[in-house]
């Protein structure tokens, strides 16, 4: 019998940056940030130059250009090699001007009109509001539009803004934590960047003390600090006692970024259910070093059970776990281990506080009564409020638990559930859909079942939206109020990198067409144009989304699966 064979994929078999050339990492080599790299230091594997030449490339602005956009998912962070950039400092931009989609909720007679305002042809665009609206500018490197400012003079009268200049660095706490841009940058004059991506900065902070000190330093003081403030039990301790934490907590991360793309191949084969390939974080029965709070992603929490493992329930950002264990200890049990396994999903960040720091900043503080954080002795925490809950939940219970985990449709803060027993097929769930968005429904209805639940074909409004990442105009984004992704459709231009980066495959590319149905042609390749189009959650309906308020036998419903109760109340 015949085998196929293939080479092995190589890390640097699609570099970053297309067009980069030996001169271009030879420049770099040079320039003050890098030049003080010690490159004796990369292993032979993964040379510097090799990271410059694959994981970087050099990206030009022009005045106006935004390189970062606030609320945007990157993976990337900038180095100015020359020109002037400008931050802008709060409030912002209005996201109309970041080149975001306007939501304004319809009135009563826009309703009812749309009932029967349908569009003879699928997927019709007006092609006349493309141009007033889009505020697009071609880039040289392929596959990247930006997306610009028209009077940068006006802009800088009417915000508060900083300049950086030449050696800066900027955007790598995002890049590296996959974490919401907290500011907007753009191009005060025409400039050179060096864009590099997470997999070289990692490696920069790595192999380089110079690095790890900058994006450590900057970490602590301007992420971990306000990240530890925000939790329920930290937020009693004044700025020097949280800096005191941040100091000395540890900041680990595991499985892999791009998580995705090895979600989406293992989709097609057999899969062993349970933990065995996933990254251990920390192991039953091993003693509490310190309290362990996600940052980012979402880590499966499992127990031994007979033979194998059995989910119970995950943690996600801003969950933590240990603090029970600790404070039995902290109060003389002796022998104290961990009840539970936990496995990272995909992507994990997790912070480690150690058991000194918990015991001087918590544990007398609970003990002291002040708060109302103690139930029969122990503290009531986080996710572990619950956790008793899950310990006993039944078979079936933890059986669709295990299914919801293992899909990673735990991510899902929107998803479709329709309740199989209940669903008729009547399809008046896709015509509603359809109906609010001229014509064009924007899920589709089938998808993964377990038992009688299916998680049906449309977006869920991710809580770790991967799709956002790479989106080269941030035609994709979150909106401003209530968090739903949606797509600007002016600034979409049809690079397919969120339908490729959604694990779950909700998102299409369509070809789009004029009043006559005909398609609508590129003007250099004469090719159709196709746009990313997907679930918007009805975001401009007075009703909500438009497939649940549609269904006559109550069947399909929006749920966020960190808060579902499997079997309790899914039937109310």
């Amino acid at each position: 019998m015949t085998k196929t064979t293939q080479s092995r994929p190589q890390r640097w078999a699609q570099p970053f940056g297309s067009d980069m050339t030996d001169a271009d990492v030879e420049r770099l080599l040079n320039i003050p940030e890098i030049k003080a790299i010690d490159a004796e230091k990369f292993p032979l594997r993964i040379p510097l130059a090799g990271i410059l030449r694959n994981d970087s490339r050099i990206m030009r602005y022009k005045s106006g250009d935004i390189v970062i956009r606030e609320g945007d998912y990157g993976n990337s962070a900038f180095l100015i090699l020359n020109g002037t950039l400008r931050i802008v400092l709060a409030p912002g931009l209005p996201g109309e001007m970041l080149g975001r989609k306007k939501i304004q909720k319809k009135n009563f007679w826009q309703v009812l009109k749309q009932l029967w305002a349908h569009k003879k042809s699928p997927e019709f665009r007006d092609v006349k509001q493309y141009n007033q609206k889009a505020g697009l500018r071609p880039s040289a490197e392929p596959g990247s539009t930006h997306v610009f400012l028209q009077d940068v003079p006006a802009i800088l009268d009417s915000n508060r803004t900083a300049d950086i200049h030449e050696g800066s660095l900027f955007g790598e706490l995002a890049a590296l934590g996959r974490t919401p841009r907290t500011s907007t940058v753009f191009a005060e004059t025409d400039a050179e960047l060096l864009e590099i991506r997470w997999q070289g900065l990692r490696e920069f902070r790595k192999y380089d003390q110079g690095w790890r000190r900058l994006i450590d330093q900057r970490y602590r003081q301007n992420a971990l600090k306000a990240h530890l403030g925000a939790t329920s039990i930290f937020s009693h301790l004044d700025d020097n006692e949280l800096q005191e934490i941040a100091d000395n907590t540890l900041f680990e991360t595991y499985g892999t970024f791009d998580w995705h793309h090895s979600y989406i191949k293992m989709q097609g084969h057999d899969r062993i259910e349970g933990v065995k390939d996933e990254p251990i974080i920390t192991e039953e029965g091993a003693y509490p070093d310190g309290i362990l709070m996600v940052r980012v992603g979402f880590a499966r929490v499992s127990v031994e059970r007979g033979n194998g493992r059995q989910t119970i329930t995950y943690l996600g950002a801003g969950d933590f776990y240990g603090a029970d264990e600790l404070y039995r200890a902290w109060k003389g049990e002796m022998n104290v281990g961990l009840k539970v396994t936990i496995t990272a999903l995909g992507y994990v960040e997790i912070l480690r506080v150690p058991t000194k720091t918990i015991e001087k900043h918590l544990f007398s503080y609970w003990d002291s009564g002040k708060r109302g954080g103690t139930r029969g002795g122990k503290p009531v925490q986080g996710s572990q409020r619950r956790m008793q809950d899950f310990f006993e939940q039944t078979l079936a219970e933890g059986a669709l638990q295990e299914w919801a985990v293992q899909e990673r449709f735990v991510n899902g803060t929107q998803a479709m559930l329709i309740n199989l027993d209940r669903c008729v097929r009547c399809d008046d769930c896709v015509r509603a859909c359809a109906a609010t968005h001229e014509g064009n429904p924007s899920f589709v209805r089938h998808g993964k079942t377990f038992q009688n639940w299916m998680v049906a074909n449309a977006c869920m409004h991710c809580a770790d939206p991967v799709c956002m990442i790479g989106c080269p105009t941030g035609a994709i984004h979150r909106s401003m109020s209530g968090g739903m992704v949606v797509i600007n459709d002016y600034t979409c231009i049809g690079c397919e990198t969120c339908a490729i980066s959604c694990p779950y495959s909700n998102i299409r590319m369509v070809p789009i067409r004029d009043e006559d149905g005909e398609h609508i042609l590129d003007q250099q390749n004469h090719q159709p144009i196709i746009k990313a189009t997907k679930c918007d959650l009805c975001a401009d309906q007075i009703t909500g989304p438009a497939c649940a308020f549609a269904c006559p036998h109550d069947a399909l419903k929006r749920v966020d699966f960190r808060d579902v109760t499997w079997g309790r109340d899914m039937e109310a």
